[in-house]
């Protein structure tokens, strides 16, 4: 079996870290910042599928200051996915990357009760020389958003792209800015939530705020605020799974429309907007901006995805008010 191509990157912890001495073991490390089970980062290692520095490792490996870990993951059942013809929202392609503007409801590979119809797909269709670029099932796919997220997310479509996109993402050099329709109006008008994420000790499902959780980093901005909602951009410094929906919640300010971390909060508006709240099909969560260095010249790119229609709309009939944003602000 050759070198596996890294579809999960982690960087070892700068030295002083409490990370670089509590997990030293290269198995307890991936375990922990991936979130998985460390028998399952066992069985990957002796398959081949984790990398230190570019070389396959071993389970004794020490992780230090400074390493590079690379991991690929075997996606769950058949990894062999179709090209399938769908539209694609293209916000900028050349030969290393192209940035997506990814509709509300769309998958972005597959998972349990979704085999086909996804971004995975799609990107097939449009580009069949991404197949072999990133994990299986997944061409090309260096993040995600959740399925009911729409906004920016970034494809790559070289080895090379990919590797370098990757590291940037798990290195925290890509700069991920997001627009939310929350519940109520936080106290202060700008602020930053630094507070740790990991499984529910209850529901393993979902995410929350936990003592021994995964360092997470959120600044907030209210852009607006009128009839008891809020618009507020986030910014994340970390990439935590549901990190800004956990955080809005944490907040006391839970997004409008969440399933998992929302609230019946839509009882205290006025009669006549709990309607539109109370029925918002999906979390009003929009990736905004993403900035990063283009992988191969080191130019910086940044793009700006459109706010969705369903967004404007929620907010123009929940408030009473017009979109307080223009391009560019």
């Amino acid at each position: 079996m050759g070198h596996p191509t890294p579809s999960a990157w982690v960087v070892a912890p700068a030295s002083g870290d409490k990370e670089a001495g509590a997990l030293d073991r290269i198995d307890r490390y991936v375990a922990h910042h991936l979130d998985v089970p460390r028998n399952q980062v066992q069985r990957w290692l002796r398959e081949g599928r984790v990398l230190k520095n570019g070389k396959p490792a071993s389970g004794s490996d020490a992780v230090a200051p400074g390493d590079e870990i690379a991991c690929d993951p075997p996606v769950p059942g058949d990894d062999r996915i179709e090209a399938e013809s769908g539209e694609l929202a293209i916000l900028f392609e050349d030969s290393e990357l192209l940035v997506l503007d990814k509709p509300a409801g769309l998958a972005v590979h597959p998972g349990a009760g979704r085999a086909t119809g996804t971004l995975a797909h799609f990107l097939l269709g449009h580009d069949a020389s991404i197949a072999g670029v990133g994990g299986p099932g997944r061409p090309g796919i260096v993040h995600r958003l959740d399925l009911g997220t729409s906004g920016a997310l970034v494809v790559a479509k070289t080895p090379e792209a990919y590797r370098t996109l990757s590291a940037a993402f798990a290195g925290r050099a890509v700069d991920k800015r997001y627009l939310a329709i929350v519940h109520g109006v936080p106290k202060l008008a700008t602020g930053t939530i630094d507070a740790p994420i990991g499984r529910h000790p209850v529901n393993r499902q979902e995410m929350a705020v936990v003592p021994r959780g995964r360092a997470a980093h959120t600044d907030y901005r209210t852009l607006a605020a009128a009839a008891g909602l809020a618009l507020i951009a986030f910014h994340l410094h970390t990439g935590r799974t549901h990190q800004i929906r956990v955080h809005a919640k944490y907040l006391g300010h839970p997004l409008v429309g969440d399933p998992v971390y929302g609230e019946a909060r839509w009882k205290t508006l006025d009669k006549s907007r709990q309607g539109v709240v109370r029925d918002f099909p999906r979390p009003a969560l929009h990736a905004w901006r993403l900035a990063f260095a283009h992988p191969k010249t080191g130019a910086p790119l940044a793009f700006e995805a459109p706010v969705p229609t369903d967004l404007l709309t929620l907010w123009q009939a929940a408030t009473g008010t017009e979109w307080p944003l223009s391009s560019g602000r």
